[in-house]
């Protein structure tokens, strides 16, 4: 383990006001289960890591007034996978939030780490995407909130400025007849990372589409949307053949590469066979 400053405040504003002072070489530690790791094995050498342990502000998982889900950035991904609301309204979030890492880890990892460590196989990253989740921003200048998708400019990398802190994600909750879902594939079935990850959100109004949205993870430098996939469901009822072609057409416009855990070829197979199989099981949830 390198040698780091530490610091730990005990408010949003004082965390906010620590980042800015310590500079870029400052990271934010939150559960510490991706950072510590990269840290030991050299991967990351930060100047400091500044605690957000006991910031209320970024704790807890609840539903607001007008129905919209708040996920403080430091929820685990067990609270995450265990909230009730979540599991009934937010499924996709749930199904991403429940296959990270071991039980032990998901008790730690926390949303806003997996999330801003900027990876593009994150697993609640496609279902914050699909489910058109947007980031709450704390920093210097005040408080900001853009759409999550715009959060990543690259493989792990950020648009936060120097001293901006992710506070909470926001969720809209779903019109009425809507269903999501997120799948991966891993080689392993637990502690491993998607080879591919594929998130849907759909909205079933006299049933056909009315609505769609495909996430896709790990198939390109940062999570995407199958724009064009998604154009293809709206106004038609979802069968089998219908999600073949979302399928077909989510694999086109993936941007996959050739590495160890996976070819072009079988990315793009992968992206096609499971935007058919996640739209299927949006539209079962939708329907019932």
């Amino acid at each position: 383990m390198r040698h780091f400053d530490y610091a730990r405040p005990t408010s949003l504003a004082e965390a906010v006001r620590t980042l800015r002072s310590l500079g870029e070489g400052a990271r934010p530690l939150g559960g510490g289960t991706d950072l510590l790791v990269q840290v030991k094995e050299g991967h990351l050498r930060p100047a400091a890591l500044v605690s957000l342990a006991g910031i209320a502000e970024l704790d807890g998982v609840g539903l607001a007034g007008d129905g919209s889900l708040r996920v403080g950035a430091r929820a685990t991904m067990q609270e995450v996978a265990d909230h009730a609301a979540v599991r009934e309204r937010f499924s996709a979030l749930a199904d991403g939030a429940a296959v990270v890492g071991s039980y032990q880890t998901r008790n730690a990892a926390t949303i806003g780490g997996n999330v801003c460590n900027a990876a593009p196989s994150a697993d609640t990253s496609p279902p914050l995407v699909a489910l058109s989740a947007r980031a709450q921003i704390a920093g210097v200048g005040g408080e900001r909130e853009i759409a999550v998708e715009e959060l990543w400019s690259g493989p792990g990398r950020t648009t936060l400025e120097p001293g901006e802190i992710v506070t909470a994600f926001v969720v809209p909750t779903p019109p009425p007849g809507s269903g999501s879902h997120y799948e991966r594939h891993t080689p392993r079935k637990v502690m491993d990372i998607a080879v591919v990850g594929v998130s849907t959100q759909l909205t079933i109004d006299g049933g056909v589409v009315a609505a769609a949205r495909i996430a896709l993870g790990a198939v390109a430098p940062t999570v995407i949307r199958a724009v064009r996939a998604e154009r293809s469901l709206i106004g038609r009822a979802v069968s089998g053949e219908v999600a073949a072609e979302a399928g077909r057409i989510a694999a086109s416009e993936a941007t996959p590469i050739d590495d160890v855990r996976g070819t072009v070829a079988f990315r793009r197979y992968l992206v096609e066979k499971m935007t058919s199989a996640s739209v299927l099981r949006s539209a079962e949830r939708a329907l019932g």
